[in-house]
């Protein structure tokens, strides 16, 4: 039998800076569990080297068009490739999406949908950074989900590629299948492309 987990996915934006740092936490704490025996994460899942995405996020900005800025998404998928690759794979959730996380009162109750937990670049963990914080948050996010990785920068980086290869590709399979995830593509492309 399945508990029932407290809390509600809370709106982009919703969630303070104490929220983002209890966030930030959940993912360090998942980094520090031993990936011995784990699964590696492969073909083109979250987690991988995002140079295995390449060709396919580029078809992305292609098909997406106008519905955003295809340039300035081509120019931050290059500065993500650019990145140096992960020199260490850890445990991730790798499906860190706002419909997955649960809170309450501004605090985080739970993580849920562990079918994309694996081991890999730890910048997949980074995407809600982008999904579901800005400002203050975000930086309260960084400061303890991604600073404490010896490629910081890099993986900081790298996470902004995750979350364009998550909304290209979305962008243009959902648009008249699923209107309102397309719109949240775009704006987590508009997102990563303002920071």
């Amino acid at each position: 039998m399945t508990p029932w987990l407290d809390g509600a996915s809370p709106a982009v934006g919703a969630l303070g800076a104490d929220a983002a740092r209890q966030l930030g936490e959940f993912v360090t704490a998942l980094r520090a569990v031993s990936t011995a025996g784990g699964p590696v994460k492969d073909g083109t899942s979250r987690g991988v080297p995002l140079a295995r995405l390449d060709d396919g996020v580029r078809a992305a900005i292609t098909e997406s068009g106008t519905r955003i800025d295809s340039r300035a998404a081509t120019k931050m998928w290059d500065q993500a490739l650019a990145a140096r690759p992960a020199t260490e794979n850890y445990w991730i959730h790798g499906d860190l999406l706002p419909g997955n996380l649960l809170a309450r009162g501004g605090s985080m109750t739970a993580v849920i949908d562990w079918g994309g937990v694996g081991v890999g670049d730890p910048a997949a963990d980074l995407i809600p950074a982008w999904t579901q914080f800005a400002g203050e948050e975000r930086a309260a996010f960084r400061a303890v989900a991604a600073d404490g990785l010896t490629d910081s920068s890099d993986a900081w980086a790298r996470g902004r590629g995750w979350v364009l290869v998550q909304a290209v590709i979305g962008l243009p399979y959902y648009w008249d299948r699923w209107p309102e995830f397309a719109r949240a593509c775009q704006d987590r492309v508009a997102a990563v492309l303002a920071d």
